[in-house]
């Protein structure tokens, strides 16, 4: 059976979506937690208010999507179509979310909580993190340069095993580029 092609609406409150090609489309207060996006395509797409907690996206293509004030725990954005994938986050909920080996380059995440996010191996060159909760978030190996972390908090990312060249920092938040060297910082 040949994948639907949805283009131009805004689906109020679904609780599912059948299998196709979703082009400028918009989706308002759904609730696809624990669906299956495999194989879906997302295209200048808009998910506001909705929860997609372990929703599975296995080779799932996201091009030009906002998710904004979502809850989307434990999604596997490893897994999903790497080809134009272009992301951004605006007050969502992402806890647990694996972003391993992913490329995200100049992705903003704007009031975003990714508390125990796992960055390892991310292509972040040019990232925006504006005003985000990164407590126990992973950065191993990350490429972070020119990424912008002024006003995130409670990140630990290591200099030696990250590439952070150029990236901005605030004096506030220096302590979690040293949290390994039990430096007893105060202002």
């Amino acid at each position: 059976m040949k994948d639907q092609d949805f283009t131009d609406i805004c689906f109020d409150q679904p609780d599912t979506l059948i299998k196709g090609h979703y082009e400028n489309c918009q989706f308002n207060n759904g609730n696809f937690a624990d669906q299956d996006f495999s194989g879906y395509t997302f295209t200048d797409c808009r998910f506001h208010t909705c929860n997609l907690s372990m929703t599975t996206i296995r080779k799932t293509a996201f091009r030009e999507v906002q998710f904004i004030d979502c809850k989307m725990l434990g999604i596997r954005f490893d897994t999903c179509n790497p080809s134009g994938l272009a992301l951004s986050f605006e007050g969502c909920l992402l806890h647990h979310a694996s972003f391993y080996n992913t490329k995200l380059k100049k992705t903003i995440f704007n009031n975003t909580q990714l508390q125990a996010a796992d960055f390892t191996e991310a292509d972040l060159t040019e990232a925006v993190f504006d005003h985000c909760l990164l407590h126990q978030a992973v950065f191993d190996h990350t490429i972070l340069e020119k990424a912008d972390l002024r006003t995130a908090s409670h990140y630990s990312i290591d200099p030696e095993m990250n590439r952070i060249k150029k990236a901005r920092f605030s004096l506030s938040g220096i302590s979690g580029l040293l949290e390994k060297y039990d430096l007893d910082i105060t202002p």
